[in-house]
């Protein structure tokens, strides 16, 4: 099922172009005049931030801030071990793959460790990456509540997630 849905997508798009009497070509050079448009316009963005977390991750403060942060996540149940990942999943999506990798080498992808670590980055998202492109873009200029909701959002869907999988 799953190999015909990319074909059905394509043929969709032709048949609604024809429906409306739209170019399809033309929509789709377009829609790739746009994509560059954006890329040349989102990227100095995308650079101070790939920067400044690796940076950061290089620097050894987001070990030391996740040491830091240990015994406040120990009262809430989580293992000290997830500390950095938890800390870093929100700002950069390859770091925290380096992390995660870390984690499956030193307890295994179905320790309890692994498996947190899992529901962690499965279920967050790198919300400043995303909030760089999305408001660099957009003209919304009140954005005192976006981020601190998403982070908060983040953090509670972490620590239920890894409650949960002490029952599963």
């Amino acid at each position: 099922m799953s190999a015909y849905i990319i074909p059905v997508i394509f043929l969709a798009v032709l048949l609604l172009s024809f429906v409306r009497r739209r170019e399809p070509y033309g929509g789709f050079i377009d829609g790739a005049r746009q994509a560059v448009d954006l890329t040349i316009n989102v990227f100095p963005y995308l650079l101070a931030v790939m920067v400044a977390v690796e940076a950061f991750r290089v620097s050894g403060a987001s070990a030391y801030l996740a040491n830091a942060l240990e015994p406040v996540l120990g009262a809430v149940g989580l293992p000290k071990e997830l500390a950095e990942l938890m800390f870093l999943r929100p700002v950069s999506g390859a770091g925290s793959l380096a992390i995660l990798d870390g984690i499956y080498a030193n307890y295994g992808p179905d320790s309890y460790i692994g498996r947190c670590a899992s529901v962690i980055y499965g279920s967050s998202e790198t919300i400043f990456y995303i909030s760089t492109i999305y408001f660099s873009q957009s003209h919304v200029r009140k954005l005192r509540y976006a981020i601190p909701v998403a982070l908060v959002a983040t953090l509670t869907g972490c620590i239920v997630g890894c409650y949960l999988l002490r029952f599963f």
